[in-house]
């Protein structure tokens, strides 16, 4: 393909003419921690940073994976840590996704072993931020870090990482701008989605809480128990005939209350079938976690495949959507039902034995329609969220390819 005027082909894509590709290895001063020894760690002092406070952009002071440094110790004041300074996490399952430019709130604090320190005076420090807490640098940590038991990338791996570098330190710091102000929108969304999820619990937990009058029963009582059928993985179609559920599913795509069927099949043989305010939950997993999770299904004759327990309960006695909040609330009596080591099973006969207690259908109903509207609200912050993640990845392509000039 022609290249567009004013354009060049690059190791790492087309970029402007007058751009150059660059190691940031002579861009950057770059130090790694030191190893206080852990022995010595205190309750005051000085923040240790550590890779476990850094999370991918941000980072997570948390009291119960934070340590302290009280030692005076000539050490000290090389790995004092700075305003800006971007910092790397250079082992662990997240290496290459844990990064972070500091703020003030981050300090003061003293770079601890196995965590990377990069500061500039030679590019714009915002922009080179931008470059490493991007995919573009996971791509890179990918590609280079080690198979071992934990991960890791070395000093080296970081210095080689090639960067489009634009010719003044003006143009950078326009691009870097417009970034960071697509960044603060999704923070802000973040921030939103996360209140409202707060708001959630507390509504959970107010409007879930037994009340004078209330029914008391073990499931059993109340509740029919089936198991879904067949149905693997490459049996599901993008054009298929007939609605389906994978059990799957269940963990990473549907709430308590399942809005809109996103799957299908051709299959007809050896089906289960799902009647309206069916409460599905998913029977086996690695870990034990996912089991306490119910999704209501407010459909007839969707497909429902292999280890999707179905508990079945007239409508008329108990409203399935306000049954899957009530295992969500009550996750921990539920985790207690589930057996196995390497691999986790949840089956109907351990459900039969949860003690539900429940008001009038009308209630149930009610309060079925206001964590629903609840969570409406949540996933249409987060349809947009992942809009706004898009068009910032978008833009980022974008720049550093000077398809959009700023200066």
């Amino acid at each position: 393909m022609e290249l567009k005027a004013g354009y060049k082909n690059t190791e790492i894509g087309v970029i402007p003419e007058e751009w150059e590709v660059s190691k940031i290895e002579p861009l950057i001063d770059l130090l790694t921690g030191f190893p206080f020894p852990s022995n010595k760690y205190s309750k005051t002092g000085i923040r240790l940073l550590r890779g476990s406070n850094i999370k991918r952009g941000v980072t997570d002071w948390s009291e119960d994976i934070t340590q302290f440094w009280s030692v005076a110790t000539p050490e000290i004041k090389k790995y004092l840590l700075q305003e800006n300074d971007i910092v790397i996490a250079m082992d662990g399952s997240l290496v290459g996704k844990s990064f972070a430019q500091l703020s003030k709130i981050d300090l003061p604090s003293l770079l601890l072993q196995r965590v990377a320190r990069i500061r500039t005076e030679k590019v714009d420090i915002n922009y080179l931020k931008e470059l490493i807490c991007s995919k573009y640098f996971t791509e890179h940590c990918d590609k280079v870090k080690t198979s071992s038991a934990i991960p890791h990338i070395s000093p080296k791996d970081i210095k080689d990482y090639k960067i489009p570098l634009p010719p003044t330190i003006e143009e950078q710091a326009t691009i870097a701008t417009v970034l960071s102000d697509t960044d603060s929108l999704i923070q802000t969304l973040e921030k939103k989605i996360a209140k409202k999820q707060l708001i959630k619990k507390g509504a959970m937990q107010k409007l879930l809480t037994p009340k004078e009058g209330w029914e008391v029963k073990t499931l059993g009582e109340i509740a029919e128990f089936y198991k879904g059928k067949g149905l693997p993985k490459s049996e599901i179609l993008e054009s298929g005939k007939r609605k389906c559920i994978h059990y799957g599913e269940l963990f990473t795509k549907y709430n308590e209350e399942i809005k809109e069927i996103i799957s299908s099949t051709n299959t007809v043989n050896n089906c289960f079938y799902s009647k309206s305010n069916d409460v599905l939950m998913p029977t086996s997993d690695v870990t034990p976690n996912g089991l306490a999770t119910a999704s209501c299904i407010n459909e007839n004759n969707v497909i429902l495949g292999g280890d999707v327990l179905i508990i079945r309960v007239s409508s008329e006695t108990l409203n399935g959507i306000f049954l899957s909040y009530f295992i969500t609330m009550n996750r921990e009596q539920v985790m207690q039902l589930v057996t196995g080591s390497t691999v986790y099973h949840l089956y109907g006969s351990d459900m039969a034995k949860l003690k539900i207690k429940y008001p009038k259908i009308v209630e149930q109903t009610r309060i079925a329609q206001i964590l629903s509207q609840m969570d409406s609200e949540i996933e249409t912050l987060g349809k947009k969220l992942t809009k706004y993640k898009q068009l910032k990845q978008g833009l980022m392509q974008s720049l550093l390819t000077g398809k959009i000039r700023l200066v």
